[in-house]
């Protein structure tokens, strides 16, 4: 639970950012697309999420 808090909360951020800077590309969409479907608690949010924390173990796991 603790994860999917700060994801959204992350995402939030970079949100706000990209919309502020007025430089709205393709990777900046996707980060609020991403937003979007753990907002909406869609049928696809699981899945992303599940994909997501996945990435966060693999990253976590790798040793310097």
């Amino acid at each position: 639970m603790a994860i999917s808090i700060s994801v959204v909360v992350l995402l939030l951020i970079l949100a706000v950012v990209f919309v502020r800077n007025g430089a709205l590309k393709l990777s900046h969409a996707a980060v609020c697309v991403l937003l979007g479907f753990y907002l909406a608690s869609t049928s696809m949010a699981p899945t992303i999420h599940d994909g997501l924390t996945a990435t966060a173990d693999i990253v976590s796991n790798l040793k310097p």
